[in-house]
């Protein structure tokens, strides 16, 4: 007779298997990234051969992140994810700042540009979700002029709400949601994928086109920089880490089998865009998949895709709800945050409280208008705290050797050595091409280190 899972240290259950796990990596990393970011790769080196290169590198340093996040993972399987081993590596400061990211700007902005780009896609259907509901009389529009409120946002708030709900009467059904909404996003892409690899207006001499771009080394890390946020999410599953059943075995599974998943996905995507579609296009084309779809099967092709985009992007949502809801439940427990948020659900043995907050929040946001600005601005540091996150596995290695680690990444310490510096060249090509938002981004993070002063005497008291 099967057990049910026991429950971690803290009262959460361990009810996500390998597969639901897997899902969350998959489900969160592919949005929409897979159907517009091969534009402005091809402007950036000018030819598909280069962009399949930018993908493989690209994903290759991805992988060596998830390899290294998973020697973490497996010897630390707690919520909270990045805060955890940035807390353990670094003292509770990198932690608090990594959390604090997250939950006001990071994941949050996050979830209102997805909830967002759920309703615009679902515009293309029923167009009256862009006009205007309600002109509010505070001052947050274009210019300091009155925020208007969309028919649209509405809508992308009711989906953040309803799946904060599904999240909130526990983890298995968020997991299964997860599973199934991934599973057919997956099979969506890979009808688009088989057309386009099908289709007799396709050609192979399209991947020796050329399109002007700036080409050279800038050129191959400007869309180094824009296919690493593509991969960006495999992360997400450390996060859930304290609910996941045999942590040891099926963190490592998940991190690695569902990173390579997603790069085999985009290679086979850029694969099948190029066959239809001339470089020259693909660069002209702000909808790579759709334009695509259009030129073979006519409008309902490009419609086809807009519904595949509306799943993609809402499994991303609810793994993104899912995963990101862990953080400030994880500072709470620490006592870094407001108490509450560390509740665990009597019944659902969810973080209810920090579920709700978090999709909260974000809802705020998609009303605001300025996620979009708001994650700018975070880019930078994000990418600092996820240098030093994966940095954590060799100075851990140091301050703790004696640390029981179930698995160890391959290749330590050169495959986060080689993560580490790809995040180095993001960091600094974000600081050159947005200084402003860069430092306004750092200005953010340190707002927070008067609340982490008042949380951490109040937690010393």
């Amino acid at each position: 007779m099967n057990q049910p899972p026991a429950p971690d240290k803290h009262g959460l259950k361990r009810e996500l298997g390998v597969w639901s796990a897997a899902a969350i990596v998959v489900g969160t990393v592919i949005g929409s990234g897979i159907f517009l970011v091969p534009s402005s790769m091809v402007r950036s080196v000018g030819t598909p051969r280069t962009v399949f290169l930018v993908w493989i590198a690209g994903g290759l340093l991805s992988l060596f992140g998830a390899l290294s996040y998973a020697e973490l993972a497996a010897a630390m399987p707690e919520a909270g994810g990045e805060y955890v081993y940035l807390r353990e590596a670094y003292g509770p400061l990198f932690g608090f700042l990594y959390g604090w990211t997250q939950l006001w700007v990071a994941k949050s902005g996050s979830i209102a540009t997805l909830a967002t780009g759920f309703f615009i896609y679902l515009a293309n259907f029923r167009p009256e979700l862009g006009q205007v509901w309600i002109v509010t009389p505070l001052p947050l529009g274009e210019g300091g002029s009155p925020l208007p409120i969309r028919y649209g946002q509405l809508l992308a708030i009711g989906v953040i709400a309803v799946l904060a709900l599904i999240n909130y009467f526990g983890v298995r059904v968020g997991g299964n949601v997860q599973l199934v909404t991934t599973l057919l996003k997956v099979g969506l892409i890979a009808a688009i994928i088989a057309i386009g690899l099908g289709s007799h207006i396709g050609s192979s001499a399209n991947y020796h086109s050329t399109v002007s771009a700036s080409g050279g080394v800038l050129g191959f890390f400007a869309a180094l920089v824009g296919a690493l946020w593509a991969y960006d999410g495999w992360n997400n599953v450390t996060m859930v880490a304290s609910e996941i059943r045999r942590p040891q075995r099926n963190l490592p599974l998940a991190l690695i089998l569902g990173t390579i998943s997603v790069i085999v996905i985009y290679l086979l995507a850029n694969l099948a865009y190029f066959y239809v579609l001339p470089a020259a296009t693909v660069a002209s084309s702000d909808r790579v998949a759709s334009e695509m779809m259009r030129r073979i099967l006519g409008a309902p092709g490009a419609a086809a895709v807009s519904i595949a985009a509306m799943i993609s992007i809402f499994a991303a949502l609810n793994g993104s709800i899912l995963s990101g809801s862990r953080v400030p439940f994880a500072m709470a427990r620490d006592g870094l945050f407001f108490r509450g948020v560390a509740v665990i659900h009597p019944t659902h043995r969810t973080p209810s409280v920090s579920i709700l907050v978090l999709s909260a929040w974000a809802c705020l946001l998609v009303l605001s208008g300025r996620y979009d600005q708001l994650y700018t601005y975070v880019i930078f540091s994000s990418a600092i705290l996820y240098g030093m996150a994966t940095a954590s596995v060799i100075v851990l290695r140091f301050r703790r050797p004696d640390m029981p680690r179930p698995y160890r990444t391959i290749g330590y310490p050169w495959v986060p050595i080689a993560f580490v510096l790809g995040i180095a060249c993001l960091i600094v090509s974000t600081l050159r091409s947005s200084p402003r938002e860069s430092m306004l981004g750092l200005v953010l993070m340190a707002l927070g280190l008067p609340f982490y002063s008042y949380w951490k005497k109040r937690a010393s008291a």
